[in-house]
């Protein structure tokens, strides 16, 4: 009962820690501290998903967009057009059109150079420029082909707002500034000390000096807020170039619009010392207050796809086929939309969506106070749903079925959708949702997971893998349950056999690779279903070497007798195949066995691309080296004292007192002959001979010892005794020391 008290305890501690530890995961990334990459993505397909739901798709007709098009390009010839036909844009709007206000996405930072000025100021840089009559005409024919003063001319007593670019970087021989700027909205005087970190220029692209003194005011067209995915979803109002601050263009024509109100900075503290980016809540534009984030920025307030402003054609104001109730009265931005003019970008509504129209949203959302904000406390509101979810992930969901839990992690997920999407439509609050959503997803799936495929069938899926290495029935014990299952490493008391092939080498020179495998295939088979109908693990095969082991995956206490009979079994199996081997003109074959029983690891071993069910050890090293001795001693099988010792029933003989290679300790070895109570007198007589051997052997009485091999080898041919015969030939020889304990030292493996 303790026991089982003590397994369900760790199993709440496993559930609590999967929530707890994705919990600190995803409260880093909220918090800041370790933005998640992926989690950062989603959070952008979110915002995207609510901004396509929820935008109204309608046309806003206070603004109109004349678009530098295909079609005026095939026209009017290549960007930039001269000067003189901008002009004629700008008073057809004005004049004839009766627009209230021109903004232009795009700027004109260079003079415009025409053939008749060159050619004129080539004449002037000669004798003629030095004569009266010439200098007057050249005066009024430069007045005349001047046409960035006629352009500039056309701005008077209009309310006209050019563009200009802010740059956020500058190259080594990049010229810091170009052409002029208009005045700043707010000098830095009045933000002297505040430690909003506003967007900084290094420098910009200005508008000629008379054509900015001209205009009414002006507002960069640069869009320096790109999200790391590459899509354009907020502006800021303001940016800061100097110390002083300068209005967007959408900002500038917004508050022309408005008859130019005053504008400040609205923070949650009365205390300019604390005037920081947290602490900034809104920009204030006459009476309304515009919700910011940090930088001063806002989220573009995106109507619908492109197309929510009526487009009008530059070509089409010149020639004056443009309709006049269309534009009379409008806001009107002059931008491009041909494709080859780069000014199409990715926000959420569109891949390719015009930079112009991007300004009108916004210029729209300043004036319908439709921008949503991002409120200072949703951080704390995520960290806040993230504890509430790591608790019900934690606490609650584990006590819950798998069809329950997978439906309350699906409420939660629905509760989640709901409350965010009412927040972002009712309140205007863009509250982050993907960290929400995804811890809510991850942990809880991982917890339905872990319950049903962990917990309730932990046996059979261990069973599973285990069916790999051993036989049917003991995987049908394993899913019958009963016993404590586990694939990490582990001491036991086994045993381990290994088996090889004598003079593998040549069979395998005389046959041709198809036969060689089908003679593995046909030896392998039936040697694993030895193994098997004796409990045996199969470890692996290497080449023509079986490995195999008892003790594990279920613990065996009979792992020692097992294995020595399916030793025994084994070697009977190679020789029943002789006649069939011998139809197919396959050679005989024969098999060394080495058998260690003692303590050894066991456990799924390997690296992260390959594991393995298998034992290591000493006692594992001990079973390969036994199986290598089988040749020295003419034997078929040798096992180790650990393993006759753990088999009473067994009779074997001893054969030696080695210390094989690897091992500092003396190894006593034996071969086992079969049930003791099956063993002939013949054979006990043997075995009693051949142990007075050795004692006379280890005795150094050299005489006696060889005296008994004669006898014993006149009876049988063994290997085993003209082994023992040249050592007590070398012995005579060459003596061991008096103390010497009878171990033979066996260098190779």
């Amino acid at each position: 009962m303790a026991k089982r008290a003590k397994h369900r305890w760790g199993r709440n501690l496993t559930r609590l820690a999967i929530s707890g530890f994705f919990l600190v995961i995803f409260g880093l990334h909220v918090q800041g501290s370790q933005r998640l990459e992926l989690i950062d993505r989603v959070e952008s397909y979110l915002y995207d998903a609510r901004v396509q739901l929820t935008m109204p798709n309608t046309v806003d007709e206070r603004i109109v967009i004349v678009e530098i098009d295909e079609a005026s390009l095939s026209v009017l010839g290549q960007w930039p057009w001269s000067r003189d036909t901008l002009a004629g844009i700008v008073d057809a709007l004005f004049d004839e059109y009766l627009i209230h206000i021109l903004g232009f996405d795009v700027y004109y930072v260079e003079e415009e150079e025409t053939s008749g000025k060159r050619v004129l100021n080539d004449l002037a840089a000669t004798a003629l420029g030095d004569l009266p009559e010439f200098q007057a005409e050249y005066r009024r024919l430069q007045m005349t082909l001047d046409r960035d003063t006629q352009f500039a001319e056309s701005f008077i007593a209009r309310d006209v707002v050019p563009g200009f670019i802010f740059k956020s970087s500058l190259t080594a021989d990049e010229p810091e500034a170009t052409g002029e700027l208009p005045p700043p909205l707010i000098r830095g005087d009045a933000i002297t000390g505040w430690t909003v970190p506003f967007v900084d220029a290094k420098g910009y692209l200005g508008n000629l000096s008379v054509l900015q003194q001209n205009a009414e005011t002006g507002g960069f067209v640069d869009t320096p807020l790109i999200d790391p995915d590459g899509v354009f979803r907020r502006m800021p109002l303001v940016q800061r170039y100097r110390g002083d601050l300068y209005p967007t263009l959408s900002l500038a024509i917004a508050r022309l619009y408005l008859g130019s109100p005053t504008v400040s900075f609205v923070f949650a503290t009365s205390d300019p010392g604390q005037y920081s980016g947290l602490n900034l809540e809104a920009f204030r534009l006459g009476e309304q207050d515009i919700a910011v984030d940090e930088k001063a920025a806002v989220f573009i307030p995106f109507r619908g796809r492109q197309g929510s402003f009526n487009y009008v054609s530059a070509r089409s104001v010149l020639d004056g086929t443009a309709p006049r109730d269309m534009l009379e009265g409008k806001i009107v931005l002059f931008g491009a939309t041909a494709v080859g003019l780069h000014d199409l970008r990715p926000t959420p509504v569109g891949a390719r969506y015009a930079g112009v129209e991007a300004h009108a949203n916004l210029i729209a959302g300043l004036l319908d106070g439709t921008i949503k904000q991002q409120p200072a406390y949703s951080t704390g509101l995520e960290l806040v749903v993230l504890v509430v979810l790591g608790l019900l992930t934690g606490l609650v969901l584990p006590g819950l079925g798998a069809l329950a839990g997978l439906l309350m992690v699906l409420g939660i997920v629905a509760v989640a959708l709901a409350g965010n999407l009412w927040m972002w439509s009712y309140l205007g609050l863009v509250v982050p949702l993907a960290a929400t959503l995804t811890y809510a997803l991850l942990v809880g799936l991982l917890q339905i997971n872990y319950g049903y495929f962990i917990e309730s069938r932990s046996k059979r899926q261990l069973s599973k893998v285990f069916g790999q290495y051993v036989p049917l029935e003991i995987v049908e014990e394993l899913e019958g349950g009963g016993a404590e299952l586990s694939l990490e490493g582990e001491s036991r008391d086994m045993s381990v056999l290994f088996s090889d092939i004598r003079g593998f080498t040549s069979i395998s020179e005389k046959l041709d690779p198809k036969e060689l495998t089908q003679l593995m295939n046909e030896f392998l088979t039936p040697v694993t279903k030895v193994i098997h109908e004796h409990r045996g693990t199969i470890d692996k095969y290497m080449g023509d070497c079986v490995m195999a082991f008892w003790g594990a995956p279920l613990e065996d206490a009979d792992h020692a007798q097992n294995a020595v009979l399916a030793g025994l079994a084994l070697i009977q199996k190679t020789t029943d195949l002789g006649e069939p081997f011998k139809a197919r003109g396959w050679p005989p074959i024969a098999v060394g066995v080495g058998v260690s029983s003692g303590e050894m690891n066991v456990g799924n071993m390997g690296s992260e691309f390959r594991m393995a069910y298998t034992v290591m050890g000493d006692t594992v090293n001990l079973g390969s080296r036994l199986e290598g001795l089988t040749k020295h001693y003419g034997v078929q099988m040798i096992v180790s004292e650990g393993t006759m010792r753990k088999v009473p029933d067994m009779a074997f003989r001893e054969l030696d007192l080695v210390r094989v290679k690897g091992k500092l300790e003396p190894v006593a070895i034996f071969e086992p002959l079969g049930l003791a109570e099956g063993l002939d007198e013949p054979a006990r007589e043997a075995v009693a001979r051949f142990s007075e051997i050795l004692k006379h052997y280890r005795a150094q009485d050299w005489d006696a010892a060889e005296r008994l091999l004669v006898l014993a080898a006149a009876e049988k041919d063994e290997l085993l005794y003209n082994t023992y015969l040249g050592r007590i030939e070398l012995f005579r020889k060459d003596p061991p020391p008096p103390a010497w304990d009878g171990v033979f030292e066996h260098l190779s493996k």
